[in-house]
């Protein structure tokens, strides 16, 4: 069930056997396994029985709640695969990226644990591991992830990629205009033709950083004076506008979404000024999970079975074991702190860049 932006109980183990009487009645009765409670207990169980304990225990708990800023069609998909395997019922509540975050941190000063799993953009899991609120899973299929993908903290872990890549309307922009450097947007034949979404701060922070900052924040500033750059709300609106042809060519789409108005028979294309920037999205363990056992589940869920689907929805991976159409792309990876430990700056650097007349 998705629930859009707006508004269990772990099961008890079994009592240990009691000592059959007569012989052995002296003997003392074999130690039941630790009962694992909380989100803590389950999240750190590495025993050679954990998958067995977890299918087990969660099935009890019966379901599991998953707060995402993925598109709502695309998480129905890996929750109805979920439900299907295991028989544990998935409640999706699906927002912004911007407003998952502000659920989480909100609901968790309220003493309200609704969430079991929170599953969106780099920066916003990042931020909520600096709240407190995640707890490490130590899943023995962690070692099938991307390096990248293993944050060293460990509180949460990359599942997918969004790849800023640039995205056009094969009807408006002819391939042999596409610009091969970020300086070839300064050609007049650009003016008016540009759009952007609208808080892409981290991209822009990584782009500049690698042209140098003095050199590169001048250098969009000029392309936003000499061409102008339509700002748009959102991805997803961004490359539909470029479908449209109302946007002729973006310059900050997630690749996924790019590839399927394209597979969908859209005139679009896309390319990317190499390098590449990439945003990992994660998953994560609420520490204060009520039903820890069904939210590891999910977890490992994420970064095993849901891996092949995600790639055949577009997405990238972050699993070693399969292979992507952007395999072979020079990209670099975006630090997800970048718009936590210098956010007020690169905030301003990009207004006043999107601004630029």
């Amino acid at each position: 069930m998705i629930l859009s932006a707006c508004g269990g109980q772990s099961a008890k183990p079994s009592a240990a056997p009691a000592a059959a009487p007569g012989k052995d009645a002296g003997q003392p009765a074999a130690s039941a396994p630790k009962e694992l409670k909380t989100a803590q207990d389950v999240g750190l169980y590495e025993g050679a029985d954990r998958n067995e304990r977890l299918v087990e225990a969660a099935k009890k708990e019966g379901k599991v709640t998953v707060y995402t800023s993925m598109a709502a069609e695309d998480m129905q998909v890996l929750a109805d695969m979920f439900e299907k395997k295991y028989g544990i019922k998935v409640t999706v509540y699906r927002a912004s990226s911007e407003d998952v975050l502000q659920r989480v941190v909100q609901e968790s000063k309220a003493k309200r644990y609704d969430a079991d799993i929170v599953e969106t953009n780099g920066p916003e899991m990042e931020a909520v591991y600096r709240e407190n609120l995640l707890q490490e899973v130590k899943s023995p299929n962690l070692k099938d992830l991307i390096p990248e993908a293993i944050l060293p903290h460990k509180q949460w872990v990359a599942t997918r990629l969004n790849i800023f890549v640039q995205n056009y309307n094969t009807s408006k922009v002819k391939k042999e205009e596409l610009p091969k450097t970020w300086e070839d947007l300064l050609d007049p034949k650009w003016k008016g033709r540009l759009g952007i979404e609208g808080a892409d701060q981290d991209w822009y922070a990584a782009v500049v950083k690698d042209l140098g900052e003095e050199k590169g924040t001048k250098l969009f500033k000029d392309i936003a004076a000499k061409n102008g750059l339509s700002v748009r709300k959102g991805h997803t609106l961004l490359a539909q506008l470029v479908a449209s042809g109302e946007v002729p060519m973006a310059l900050t789409v997630y690749n996924y979404k790019a590839q399927q108005l394209k597979t969908q028979g859209a005139p679009v294309d896309w390319f990317a000024v190499e390098p590449a920037y990439a945003r990992p999205n994660g998953v994560g363990l609420l520490k204060n999970s009520t039903r820890p056992n069904a939210a590891v589940l999910f977890y490992d869920f994420m970064i095993t079975d849901a891996q092949q689907k995600l790639l055949e929805k577009e997405f990238v991976p972050t699993s070693k074991l399969i292979k992507t159409p952007l395999t072979d792309l020079k990209m670099k990876f975006i630090d997800p702190g970048i718009t936590l430990d210098e956010k007020s700056k690169w905030d301003k650097l990009y207004e006043e860049m999107l601004k630029t007349k």
